[in-house]
């Protein structure tokens, strides 16, 4: 079977999908505009990168993403036409439709089925947006959120299914388009993402940790931001210290803003946060990204594991987090209520409640063996619903009942 998967960023959700039916012998192809990894016998095709949303005085308000989006979809069709003109017809196609990518399929492909990820659909309420206490969006916000989601409505028409990472996520889509949309994680390798006591963490500065040292406090995000909680926890660390002089706090992300906006007057948000908290510097660490090998190390010695998120996407960090075992503090939010049950396999406390979190860091920090059954109930959590090779299972099954072929 041929399958062609569409991403913007590379092979992103699909990567372990993608290998795993190259493995099996299947043809597979990635359209994209940037690469992120390489998967032996897996043909990939570029297109051209589309600058972004673009300020036009003859184009209506907030009309520069539905803009770039169709520009984005332009892409991949003429890429798919040039495929199909060369003979590379796919069986199936499957792709995440949040950038347009998937706008024009059926116009190329009118007799292909289409599996589409589906991953936020904006709203104005009940999500990220309002969900501050200070943030309460005008009409130009609702306005400028509906035309967001132009793309993943046309995208919607184009697929014949769809597939959602938590069932939250799959609730924003509009009613008559859930029906096709399943629930189905990109899975989570709990042979990688395991326990290990005697765990050594390396950090880009040379810096070695372990869990045998002071108690560390871990918190991973793609960018130290707002919506995944960071003022929030770099606030609790500040009181928590002030209890638990030998705590250490690790902070891994970067200074960059991969949701919402920068602080006042630019910069990064930890430069910007620091300036009036009173916080120990050597009780703080922050080495910035790191490589996926050391994350899991990270997770494996961590007394405490700290995500926090506006109602979001949900993150693969938690999820690596409680397969290695990690005792994690989570928000009390949706998507993480979906996954932990606050005092049965983690622990949850209000997102903005910053005395709660640093009682909840303190009593784990002071009583550990408390929390092993947490820890165990976190990893089973994982192994029963996110196991990599299960989800890989049930994304397979949806291929096969729509293109009637089996792999």
């Amino acid at each position: 079977m041929h399958v062609a998967f569409v991403h913007r960023r590379g092979f992103g959700q699909f990567a372990a999908l993608a290998a795993q039916l190259a493995q099996a012998g299947n043809e597979v192809s990635l359209i994209t505009e940037t690469i992120d990894q390489k998967i032996p016998s897996v043909r990939v095709v570029r297109h051209r990168a589309e600058a972004g949303p673009r300020a036009d005085p003859h184009m209506a308000r907030h009309m520069g993403t539905p803009d770039h989006h169709a520009r984005i979809g332009h892409r991949v069709a003429e890429t798919l036409d040039a495929m199909v003109r060369q003979g590379m017809v796919p069986d199936v196609v499957v792709g995440h439709i949040g950038w347009g990518s998937m706008m024009f399929l059926k116009d190329v492909l009118p007799q292909v089925p289409a599996l589409g990820y589906c991953e936020f659909f904006y709203r104005s309420e009940g999500a990220d947006i309002g969900f501050s206490p200070d943030d309460r969006p005008d009409l130009e916000t609702r306005k400028r959120l509906r035309l967001r989601n132009v793309a993943q409505l046309l995208s919607l028409e184009a697929i014949e299914a769809g597939i959602s990472p938590t069932h939250w996520q799959r609730s924003l889509y509009p009613a008559d388009a859930r029906g096709r949309i399943s629930v189905c994680h990109e899975g989570i390798d709990t042979a990688r993402f395991r326990p290990d006591p005697t765990a050594l963490a390396t950090l880009p500065d040379g810096r070695v940790l372990s869990a045998d040292g002071p108690p560390i406090v871990t918190f991973v995000a793609r960018d130290l931001e707002p919506y995944r909680g960071f003022p929030q926890v770099l606030e609790a660390a500040a009181k928590v210290v002030r209890q638990r002089a030998d705590a250490l706090f690790v902070f891994v992300g970067g200074d960059g803003v991969s949701y919402g906006v920068p602080p006042p007057g630019g910069g990064a948000w930890k430069d910007h946060l620091l300036k009036s908290l009173d916080i120990p510097r050597e009780n703080i660490l922050f080495p910035g990204p790191v490589p996926h090998s050391v994350l899991r190390q990270i997770y494996q010695i961590s007394s405490a594991h700290l995500y926090l998120t506006y109602p979001f996407v949900l993150s693969w960090s938690v999820l690596e987090a409680m397969a290695c075992g990690a005792l994690v503090i989570g928000s009390d939010t949706a998507p993480v209520q979906e996954v932990i049950r606050s005092g049965k396999n983690g622990l949850l406390v209000p997102f903005f409640d910053t005395d709660a979190l640093a009682e909840a860091i303190l009593g784990a920090l002071a009583n550990p063996e408390r929390h092993f059954a947490m820890r165990a109930a976190a990893r089973r959590t994982v192994e029963r619903r996110f196991r990599l090779a299960e989800c890989l299972n049930r994304q397979q099954n949806l291929i096969e009942k729509l293109t009637g072929k089996p792999f």
